[in-house]
């Protein structure tokens, strides 16, 4: 590494560290790396009582965590006073790809809103350039107006795949029956809209006149619309969560609604463009033909 070259690391990782604490002071935490057996088996309940019923197990067990740590993957936890209330992990991917998988983040329900999710992500942007990453990438149910709102608008995540029920039948307390599909985005550490949101300052989304594709129905189900337009939109129900509780097969039918809009279009090389305040992807469905 050169001397310049040294210097712009440094000056990334102090930037970075210095965004890290700022959110971390904010949300009113500490967020530290996990190395010990005891708060993984915080973490693993921590996460079970998020997405499991009542007497199941845990998505992720102390074995798994301490492995993962002692590879020198990134288990990060966030503590307000001793109390352990949000936490996240990711294993490296293949190594010329100088990245991180982030698999699973999570915020305690009485932490929510408190900007605890945001401050561990940028936490766990901070440890990757300390290591050297160029990028982090992770999954998210696409139906979650308020995930995609995170990832995309105040994380500056990029929309890269889309996969059809990637990780199969998980029946949990958010996933419900219905197929696991997400979305992949791809955080690149480095880039000027991301440093920006790391400090808090996201950039606004762009104003995009897109053709309506998929809509909110009177009857709150998806209603499709027939386009040629190049940029449309694809909306989404303002609460996919409790639709899945109340009326799961509404709640499948808007899961198949979006595969065929913003899965197909991602699938047949589209892009989104950004996601607004109404719920609604704008995506450039690139020369149709």
């Amino acid at each position: 590494m050169s001397m310049t070259d040294a210097a712009a690391f440094r000056a990334s990782a102090e930037e970075a560290a210095d965004a890290a604490s700022a959110a971390a002071s904010k949300a009113g935490v500490e967020i530290r790396l996990l190395t010990d057996v005891t708060d993984f088996a915080r973490v693993a309940e921590l996460f079970q009582s998020i997405w499991t019923k009542q007497g199941e197990t845990s998505p992720v067990n102390v074995e798994t965590l301490r492995a993962l740590s002692k590879a020198g993957s990134y288990v990060g936890g966030a503590f307000e006073h001793d109390e352990l209330v949000g936490a996240c992990f990711g294993f490296f991917a293949a190594p010329d790809q100088r990245a991180l998988h982030s698999h699973i983040a999570g915020v305690s329900a009485r932490m929510r809103g408190r900007s605890v999710g945001f401050a561990l992500k940028v936490h766990q942007r901070a440890w990757a350039l300390q290591e050297g990453l160029d990028e982090i990438s992770w999954t998210f149910d696409p139906l979650i107006s308020r995930n995609a709102h995170f990832n995309l608008v105040k994380l500056a995540a990029t929309p890269t795949s889309y996969h059809r029920n990637f990780y199969g039948h998980m029946a949990d307390a958010l996933n419900g029956a219905d197929d696991t599909d997400r979305m992949l985005v791809t955080w690149y550490v480095r880039d000027p809209r991301v440093v920006a949101a790391c400090h808090g300052d996201p950039a606004p989304a762009s104003a995009h006149d897109g053709a309506p594709w998929l809509s909110v129905g009177e009857d709150l189900g998806p209603l499709r619309h027939a386009t040629d337009a190049r940029l449309v939109r694809v909306a989404l129900p303002r609460d996919i969560e409790s639709l899945r509780l109340a009326e799961p097969a509404r709640a499948t039918a808007w899961r198949l609604a979006l595969r065929e809009t913003l899965g197909s279009a991602l699938e047949g090389g589209g892009r989104v463009l950004s996601f607004d305040r109404s719920g609604a992807y704008t995506i450039d469905r690139g020369e149709q033909g």
